[in-house]
């Protein structure tokens, strides 16, 4: 592809290791739906998916090639520094969107500059009538959800509706709201979290910017769920039930360390789970993530106050 002078209204980030196999149905999906974006794919080491790769190429108006897997955080960061759109899409290598997407979201960010943040709802790819995600929320015991979670379709309402922050699986940000969040390197994800929950991170620190984010009902994407996380070393556990504990901390402050009891006890129970059902490696994820809470945390805990009151917070908490 050929970039060209004038900026497109839209740069869509896809970071990618080569192990998915909907790589080019993504990146197709995105072509489809306006001329005015361009499609920056940020490639992580080589993946086994060679006899597709030229295709998915081919797609792409910006290749940044990546030696070795730097995380989802940084893969996006890198993107973003060569992004020229005044909107940013981050759209993981496994999620397509349907026809409409962009536009859908683009207008409700156009209409409303309070709006860093819009998404709309991803469907599992394999079972369309269920949801994979509305949305970021947070249950009693402080951990961050995706609304609607494997629930049937007609469960989320369908006006657009104030969300506590969107997915970073397919969303569109307002990259004015990511570059005052970002600081001087513009790192609107935070690389120490590497994957998981950088995204919930981001969604803290815009909402205490003063910035708001929706959920778009009618754009819709498909999501086959994630690859990468499982060739993790106690897969993807080993970083959501960290990252859980650095996020939190961080938001927290001095409300952490009163609010620990309930989450660690949160963390037990499903320890507890994982040992009774003998999946070892669900108990070795969740060790591991609280051992490298144990060794990280310092550098996210502080006894301030909250980054966001907690009555705000719990607007935005679900029964689950």
């Amino acid at each position: 592809m050929v970039v060209t002078a004038i900026p497109p209204k839209l740069s869509v980030i896809v970071p990618t290791l080569g192990w998915s196999r909907w790589l080019t149905d993504c990146l197709d999906a995105l072509r489809r739906q306006t001329d005015d974006l361009e499609i920056l794919l940020v490639s992580q080491g080589e993946g086994r998916q060679q006899s597709r790769k030229h295709r998915a190429e081919e797609l792409a108006d910006v290749i940044l090639q990546l030696d070795e897997n730097t995380g989802f955080a940084t893969a996006n960061n890198r993107g973003l520094t060569a992004a020229r759109g005044d909107y940013i899409a981050t759209v993981n290598d496994d999620a397509i969107v349907e026809d409409g997407w962009c536009d859908a979201l683009l207008t409700a960010l156009d209409n409303d500059p309070s709006l860093a943040a819009a998404q709309g709802i991803n469907l599992m790819l394999d079972e369309p009538s269920r949801i994979d995600g509305g949305g970021l929320a947070w249950n009693r015991h402080w951990q961050a959800v995706q609304l609607g979670y494997n629930k049937p379709l007609a469960t989320l309402p369908a006006t657009p509706t104030e969300i506590f922050g969107v997915s970073a699986t397919a969303a569109i940000y307002r990259r004015s709201a990511l570059e005052k969040v970002g600081g001087p390197k513009f790192e609107a994800f935070d690389p120490q979290l590497f994957a998981y929950y950088e995204d919930v991170d981001l969604a803290c620190r815009l909402r205490a910017a003063g910035y708001r984010s929706q959920r778009v009902p009618v754009a819709r994407a498909r999501h086959a769920g994630s690859v990468s996380g499982r060739k993790l070393v106690g897969g993807s556990r080993r970083l959501i039930y960290r990252n859980r504990h650095l996020v939190l901390a961080r938001l927290l402050g001095r409300a952490y360390w009163t609010n620990l009891p309930q989450i660690l006890a949160r963390d037990a129970a499903d320890l507890w789970q994982a040992a009774t059902s003998r999946d070892r490696f669900a108990a070795l994820g969740i060790l591991t993530g609280l051992a490298g809470a144990l060794r990280h945390g310092l550098r996210f805990a502080h006894l301030g106050p909250t980054t966001i009151p907690l009555a705000e917070m719990k607007r935005f908490q679900v029964d689950r």
